[in-house]
């Protein structure tokens, strides 16, 4: 089992930069492909970056590519991302994942344990 706590939500205004964190307990961390999802209100949770356990695989959804940076800290079992230039459209909970082996995927599907979600509310 893997426990997955976020933070670093918060009101921010349009073109502002926030910076989640994702503290994991649990199994060893590093083993594990980690992933940020996010869902508003009616919609499905839709994926917004994934990072492979060492960290050399990483991919974005096209809507947040060159604005927001996913990044991880094995050694201190956090992941985090970097959220700048943000746009009203970035309002949404945002949810930490990670899934079971060390390769990335794009689908909510394919990961195993989820944390509770942080609101990130950008203002216009």
């Amino acid at each position: 089992q893997v426990q997955l706590v976020e933070s670093g939500g918060g009101l921010v205004q349009a073109g502002g930069s926030l910076r989640l964190s994702c503290a994991a307990s649990g199994r060893t961390f590093s083993w594990y492909a980690m992933g940020w999802f996010r869902q508003t209100p009616g919609k499905e949770r839709e994926f917004v970056a994934t990072i492979s356990w060492s960290g050399a695989s990483i991919y974005y959804a096209d809507s947040v590519k060159g604005r927001f940076t996913i990044s991880r800290d094995n050694a201190k079992n956090t992941g985090y991302l970097q959220m700048n230039s943000l746009k009203p459209e970035d309002t949404a909970v945002y949810y930490c994942s990670s899934r079971r082996g060390s390769r990335t995927a794009v689908d909510v599907r394919d990961y195993d344990y989820w944390g509770q979600g942080t609101q990130v509310t950008v203002s216009s």
